[in-house]
């Protein structure tokens, strides 16, 4: 009886140490879990952003945005659901970590040291540089030293912490003011409007930003590039940063990260104020008539960008006639009109059903191998410079080592098909491959353009629309006009 005491104690005395050194891998430990685990455990995970034209917004009712299609795959990636948290201020933000609210900041903050003592940064996915902008119209500032008028920062930015060492080591008369209830989105929109003299920004965001706003001018770069990262909150724990690392790098190889880079930065080149500005007056002019038919008729594409199409084409003029013969909204040759049973080139209904109609066949042979969300691009280099070509552009890709099914790689070979060293490697020859490719881009271009400036007025509608429910209906309606202008 002795011995057998003995044998349960020992029995005993080994079930203790082995839980002990498993303890720590056990998934259901409650508030002891590793950050992952508790994640995973949970089944969301929890985002917090901004709204602005890179990171996260919404159109046609679906999420969209480079931060939101990032965290969107990691959430797949660790296998749960994403849950966004939209935020109105940085301050917001952080103050969700500090809180436990969310997981990471997916929001296009730049890597800031400052932050570090409180915050961890995960990889860097792009770079962007610091810019101080002013509107178009009042002098422009050659420095810091040469301001003319009221700085203003949003509170709890990188921005802050440039401006403090540049006041030290440089421009001691420096001053700024700290806004706490208008993120850097809203001061951009404020210094367009002229509600303020001068904000600070990323490159990236006022290069968006312009195409809404053309107004909206540079003055000169602040800092030199930096990168751009996702923040969360610093622990011991380091298997969330563990999980990033890993989630970029198969993004990185697979080359995701590149197809989504070029989807929301890679268009984003130079700006031309007046062509910026000439379209958003043919929005208000001559889009509210003929919006219908392109409503009507872009069945698998958004409207949008069938009219950004029209315009590069005829710059919506239903009239228009090139020297080579192609006419009206759409630009339809003949014979492309006559496959289409389109009888008149110059009735509006029956070119933009014919070029939708022709802009469909280009995207159905397109290869199935590219992606879905890419195969818009190729059909409109094929539909620029006839779909031979663009096979052209993709074998050139190929026999140069980079990947025929990414529009990203494809559109670096377009300009090459008017050159005799690579054209004549080509099975159709000489193109103008470097028209098809200024024509993707601008299209892209005016497609940013009508999707922000539309949701603009959308978002100036509803607040003058709340205003005067506010004001009651006695009130005359003069007053939100004079706000917003």
């Amino acid at each position: 009886m002795k011995r057998l005491k003995i044998n349960y104690l020992l029995i005993g005395l080994i079930t203790v140490l082995l839980a002990m050194a498993l303890w720590p891998t056990i998934p259901w430990r409650g508030g002891e879990q590793d950050k992952i685990a508790q994640i995973k455990s949970r089944g969301v995970l929890r985002i917090s952003t901004i709204n602005s034209p890179l990171t996260y917004y919404t159109i046609n009712n679906a999420p969209a945005g480079m931060d939101y299609e990032l965290a969107k795959r990691f959430a797949d990636y660790l296998g749960v659901e994403l849950q966004v948290n939209v935020r109105q201020s940085l301050n917001d933000l952080f103050d969700d970590l500090d809180d436990g609210k969310a997981d990471l900041l997916a929001a296009g903050l730049i890597y800031n040291s400052e932050r570090l003592t409180r915050f961890r940064t995960g990889p860097s996915y792009y770079s962007v540089s610091q810019q101080l902008v002013y509107r178009i119209g009042t002098p422009r500032p050659r420095n810091l030293g040469n301001l003319k008028g009221r700085l203003t920062v949003a509170s709890g930015s990188a921005y802050m912490s440039t401006l403090r060492n540049i006041k030290e080591n440089q421009y001691p008369e420096l001053d700024w003011a700290i806004s706490t209830d208008q993120g850097p989105k809203a001061l951009l929109e404020a210094v367009a409007d002229g509600e303020l003299d001068y904000t600070v920004g990323d490159s990236v965001t006022i290069g968006l930003m312009q195409r809404i706003h053309p107004q909206l001018a540079v003055a000169f770069d602040i800092t030199d590039e930096e990168p751009v990262t996702w923040y969360t909150q610093r622990e011991d724990d380091d298997s969330l940063n563990a999980a990033m690392l890993d989630f970029f790098s198969q993004m990185e190889e697979e080359g995701a990260m590149a197809r989504l880079e070029e989807k929301y930065l890679g268009h984003v080149g130079a700006f031309d104020y007046v062509d910026a500005r000439t379209f958003l007056r043919a929005i208000d002019d001559t889009l509210p008539d003929i919006r219908p038919l392109f409503e009507r008729y872009a069945t698998k594409i958004d409207w949008r960008l069938l009219a950004a199409i029209s315009y590069q084409e005829s710059h919506w003029n239903p009239q228009a006639t090139s020297p080579t013969g192609v006419r009206g909204l759409m630009m339809l040759t003949r014979n492309t009109a006559d496959s289409l049973r389109v009888a008149d080139r110059l009735d509006p209904e029956q070119s933009i059903r014919g070029g939708s109609e022709y802009l469909l066949r280009m995207m159905e042979k397109v290869p199935s191998s590219v992606p879905e969300d890419e195969r818009i691009w190729f059909a409109l280099a094929a539909y620029n410079m006839g779909y031979a070509h663009m096979l052209d552009a993709r074998r050139l890709t190929e026999k140069q080592g980079a990947n025929p099914d990414s529009w990203a790689d494809v559109k670096l070979r377009l300009p090459m098909l008017s050159q005799r060293r690579y054209y004549s490697q080509t099975t159709y020859g000489y193109a103008r491959g470097h028209e098809a490719y200024n024509y993707v881009e601008n299209i892209r271009k005016y497609q940013l353009s009508l999707v922000g400036y539309l949701q603009e007025q959308e978002r100036k509608l509803a607040q003058r629309k709340a205003l005067e429910a506010t004001l009651g209906e006695g009130y005359p309606a003069v007053a939100p006009e004079i706000a917003m202008n």
